[in-house]
C-alpha cells in the first residue's frame, strides 16, 4: 500500500480565484466612500452591513487557509496588512510638516496645508452625520482616522492579491498603483464633496505622498515575502492586473 505524504492533502487557496475573492473583501474599504459619492449606498449602511461583515470575511478566509490550507493566502493576506499599514505611516509622516507648518515655524519653507482635514469627515459619514461640521466629536475623529488607516491596510492586501508574490514582482508596481488610486481619486467627486481645491501645489504633495507610500509598500511587501518561511512554495502565477 502506498501511503501518501501530509503535504499531498494540503489545499492551496492561493489561486487566482482566491485572489480575486481576497482582492475584493479588501476593496470593499474604499468602496464604502467611493458609493457615497456617487449616492449608490451611504456610507454608514455601506460600512455596517457590507465593509464590516467583508473583512470578517476576509480574515476568517485567511485564518481558514493557516488551519487548513497551505498558509499562502493567510501569509499574503497578513503581509499585505501589515505593510499598507506602515506605508500608510509614512505617508502620514511626509505630510506632518505640510499640516503644522506654522505651528512648527516652517510655514516660510513648507506652504501649510489642511491634509487632514477629510478624517473627521470620514467619521462624519460613517456615523450618518453631516459632513461639514463647525467641530466634530471626538468618534468622528477616531472612526475618521481609523478608516484612514483601515484604506492603508487593505490597500496593501489588494497590492498582494494582485502580483501574487512580492519576490517576483518589482517593487515599483506598488508605486504605479498608489499613483494611479490617488489620480483616480482626483477623477471622482472626491475633492468637490471635501472642499480640497485641486490646486498645482496640492496635485505635486498629494502625488508625492503617493509615491511615498508605493515606495514603502512595495519594499515591505518583498522584504516580508523574501523572509517568509513559505515564500519559496508560491507558484509563479500571473498577476490578476
Amino acid at each position: 500500500m502506498v501511503h501518501k505524504g501530509p503535504k499531498a492533502s494540503i489545499k492551496s487557496h492561493w489561486t487566482t480565484g482566491g485572489r480575486l475573492l481576497v482582492f475584493l473583501l479588501a476593496a470593499s474599504s474604499i468602496a464604502c466612500l467611493l458609493l457615497d459619492f456617487y449616492q449608490i449606498c451611504p456610507m454608514r449602511l455601506f460600512t455596517i452591513f457590507i465593509f464590516v461583515p467583508a473583512l470578517v470575511a476576509l480574515f476568517a478566509f485567511a485564518f481558514f487557509d493557516r488551519q487548513r490550507g497551505d498558509g499562502q493566502l493567510w501569509q499574503a493576506v497578513a503581509m499585505g496588512l501589515v505593510a499598507g499599514l506602515l506605508a500608510a505611516v509614512a505617508y502620514d509622516a511626509f505630510r506632518l510638516p505640510f499640516v503644522f507648518a506654522e505651528e512648527w515655524g516652517i510655514a516660510s519653507i513648507v506652504p501649510p496645508m489642511q491634509l487632514f482635514k477629510v478624517f473627521p469627515r470620514f467619521g462624519a459619514m460613517i456615523l450618518g452625520q453631516p459632513i461639514e461640521q463647525s467641530s466634530y466629536s471626538l468618534a468622528a475623529k477616531l472612526l475618521g482616522w481609523v478608516y484612514h488607516f483601515s484604506n492603508g491596510a487593505t490597500f496593501g492586501v489588494m497590492y498582494v492579491a494582485m502580483i501574487g508574490n512580492g519576490t517576483r514582482r518589482h517593487w515599483a508596481w506598488a508605486v504605479l498603483m498608489a499613483l494611479a488610486l490617488e489620480l483616480g481619486m482626483l477623477l471622482t467627486p472626491y475633492p468637490q464633496v471635501f472642499g480640497i481645491p485641486v490646486t498645482t501645489r496640492f496635485v505635486m504633495v498629494t502625488l508625492a505622498a503617493h509615491a511615498i507610500f508605493g515606495v514603502g509598500l512595495g519594499l515591505t511587501v518583498r522584504w516580508l515575502a523574501s523572509h517568509a518561511h513559505i515564500s519559496r512554495a508560491f507558484p509563479p502565477e500571473a498577476a490578476i492586473a
